[in-house]
């Protein structure tokens, strides 16, 4: 512990400001004899860098110069006081305290102010938004509306600046100025997981790619992870290849590769189904001399879901029974066929404990890197994911994050889900404290009010209010979404997401025997129903499981059980995770509820259905209206506000809708053949006596 007084001396600060301050934070103190908590002076920590700080560059240099020392003071000076044994320092390299105070100064000397992460877009596109005006189309293209005005009476519409415009007439105004039109969507900053962030060109850089190994257990997945390790001399010059968190980087061929070390397929689902994909390559690994193990099944199953190129490495190549062949045919069945068998596969022959091979497999990695062209944007604040964090009774929060977009600095104000705070302490892969980190980059971090979850997205901010603003805002939504928790995806929901663009159906099956499930996968993929198709993600034989829950809700899928039923607690799980489990034990249910489903997707079909025609006799010209066409009907019957052609010549001239229908001098709702009558077309006055309207309707086509 600590006194109040020793508190306000150790930050430079007054005892009144420390004890203002405490008054704020609900802290339990009254004079500057009075003891702080661990907790307290963390809390403190936490809430001191306020607007007033920052307003003084030269105060925040030197406070952020000793910032990452000052919470070791501090411990030491309450271990003492309590008379505890001095703890284990952690495995950290020394470093070059002055030469790490001048990297800070210059950092905040030299700021630059990085570009905001708030939902913006490049030059090229612009955003339509409903009953969008002439006016504010020219103001979003940045063009004058005179000039837009004038193209659309080109095209016969007499409109004014206030004049709303459909999305596919804006759409051929925007495309005569070479941009793109998009529907804007509702985009905050408190949802910046959920939204796209669109760069401009000039800005993007090249950045590593991020890697996950993923295989059988006892396969050599932490061989190999210690064999690439060892093959990074940067690491190995600056004194050993200790690895201080989940998460580090290798050169190679003087490039970068980042590494992502998960605890397995489970837990790289898990961070999928939370939206996190923060892995570019997956390198499926397998015993030479072991093969295909139920393991290496569920991580291809994994791998594919997620839609990332995979690499596979055959280890072990240096034992006595290694038969590569062997695996390769076994891995060409689960649609992973060899390149030299002309698949489009990249399969390395390794030995995870000699080191053969470690080489040409960091070369493909490279190679997968140069042809996929990853990259960032590092001048934004920075965007990107948790990859583990947990919490330290002295240091707070300790989260290891994985950079993907902007730039990382120390003193910057964070979310991360629905903690806040600001980057105290910043250590890289190997525990050395920088002050700063570019996108793929993994990094330590401390300086949070809460302990975020894995797989959690964080993003920064300008300011420490904004973040904590946003952070309250997410957690709100947080408790609103799970008190309204509902399925993932059922059958019944599916003609739903025809709006969202969906036309594939993710199955999952598991059967009672093999049998089963070949038949039952057989079925399913033998129906044809064009624009839709059903995609089995797994199928395999046995009791549905958890593995089997998480990658129905990452990938989106339901869940078929033939003859199997799940335990409680995976019932209650999928409940949870809001994912749909369907029971079969008559093959052609199956077939007929999946079908009707992915009927239930399709887009409808329409044909057209001819209501009459009328040819224009006269035209009566009014200010208010615009151009009347008397008419006589032609032909069968013509309805107001029916879709309209209009024929000159036998060429159509426009197409668009009958805006009002007139007999005499009342409104009607249709005109039958033989009949006169005065019609007008929404939008177009430039008709003249001679030319034919054409009345039609879409009809929808039962399938």
């Amino acid at each position: 512990m600590m006194t109040v007084f020793e508190y306000a001396e150790d930050v430079n600060k007054s005892v009144e400001e420390i004890l203002d301050k405490c008054r704020e934070l609900e802290i339990e103190v009254k004079s500057a004899d009075d003891e702080l908590s661990e907790e307290d002076i963390i809390n403190l920590d936490n809430n001191l860098d306020d607007a007033d700080t920052l307003d003084d560059m030269d105060a925040l240099e030197e406070e952020m110069a000793e910032a990452s020392e000052k919470i070791e003071m501090k411990v030491a000076k309450a271990k003492t006081a309590k008379k505890l044994n001095k703890p284990k320092t952690e495995n950290k390299e020394s470093f070059d305290k002055q030469n790490f105070a001048k990297k800070k100064k210059e950092m905040y000397k030299n700021k630059e102010k990085l570009q905001s992460n708030a939902p913006t877009q490049n030059s090229r596109i612009v955003l339509y938004k409903e009953n969008m005006t002439i006016g504010e189309l020219g103001e979003a293209m940045g063009v004058p509306v005179a000039e837009l005005i004038k193209k659309l009476f080109s095209l016969g519409l007499m409109v004014n600046i206030n004049s709303p415009i459909s999305f596919e007439n804006a759409s051929l105004l925007v495309a005569d100025y070479d941009k793109e039109l998009k529907m804007e969507r509702n985009q905050t900053l408190a949802n910046f997981e959920e939204f796209e962030i669109i760069d401009n060109e000039e800005d993007l850089v090249p950045r590593p790619p991020v890697v996950t190994i993923m295989g059988h257990v006892d396969h050599g997945k932490t061989t190999l992870l210690d064999a690439i390790r060892k093959t990074d001399v940067v690491s190995t010059e600056a004194g050993g290849i200790t690895q201080a968190i989940s998460a580090y980087q290798v050169k190679h061929n003087d490039k970068l590769i980042t590494f992502i070390d998960t605890p397995g397929h489970a837990a790289f689902t898990e961070m999928r189904a939370r939206g996190a994909s923060i892995t570019d390559i997956v390198i499926i690994i397998v015993a030479a001399d072991d093969g295909v193990m139920p393991q290496t099944k569920e991580a291809i199953d994994h791998a594919k879901a997620a839609e990332v190129p995979i690499i596979v490495a055959i280890n072990k190549m240096d034992k006595p029974g290694a038969d590569p062949d062997r695996v390769m045919t076994e891995l060409s069945e689960y649609g992973l066929m060899p390149e030299e068998w002309g698949g489009e596969t990249l399969f390395n022959k390794i030995s995870a404990s000699t080191g053969d091979g470690i080489d040409d497999l960091l070369e493909n990695i490279l190679l997968i890197s140069e042809l996929q062209n990853y990259r960032a944007n590092p001048n934004k604040y920075a965007l990107g994911t948790v990859v583990e964090s947990r919490l330290n009774k002295h240091l707070g929060p300790i989260v290891t994050v994985l950079v993907q977009n902007g730039t990382l600095r120390l003193g910057d104000p964070i979310v991360v889900g629905t903690a806040f705070g600001r980057i105290r302490t910043l250590k890289d892969d190997k525990g050395r404290q920088i002050t700063e980190a570019t996108p793929s980059q993994p990094v330590e971090i401390t300086g949070l009010n809460d302990v975020p979850s894995a797989g959690d997205r964080f993003m920064c901010f300008e300011s420490e209010k904004e973040a904590k603003s946003i952070a309250s805002e997410r957690k709100e939504k947080v408790r609103i979404r799970k008190s309204r928790a509902k399925s993932a995806v059922s059958l019944d929901e599916l003609f739903s997401k025809i709006n969202e663009g969906l036309k594939e159906i993710n199955i999952i099956i598991k059967a009672d025997v093999n049998g089963s499930a070949e038949a039952v996968k057989n079925s399913l993929e033998k129906i044809e129903v064009e624009g839709v198709k059903i995609n089995i993600i797994r199928s395999s034989v046995g009791a549905i499981t958890s593995s089997d829950v998480v990658l129905a809700k990452a990938s989106n899928a339901v869940i078929i059980g033939f003859n199997v039923r799940p335990s409680s607690d995976i019932k209650e799980k999928a409940k949870e995770e809001g994912v749909e489990i369907r029971f079969y034990d008559i093959i052609y249910k199956a077939t007929e509820e999946i079908e009707a489903a992915m009927q239930g997707m399709l887009d409808p079909e329409y044909v057209e259905n001819i209501l009459g025609t009328a040819e224009i006799r006269q035209i009566f010209k009014f200010s208010k209206v615009g151009n009347i066409a008397g008419s006589s009907v032609t032909d069968g019957t013509i309805k107001r506000d029916s879709k309209a052609r209009v024929i000159r010549d036998g060429v159509v001239i426009y197409d668009g809708k009958i805006g009002s229908l007139q007999r005499e001098k009342d409104t009607v709702k249709e005109v039958k053949k033989g009949y006169e009558c005065g019609i007008t077309i929404e939008n177009f006055n430039d008709i003249k006596v001679g030319d034919v309207i054409e009345a039609y309707e879409m009809v929808e086509k039962k399938r």
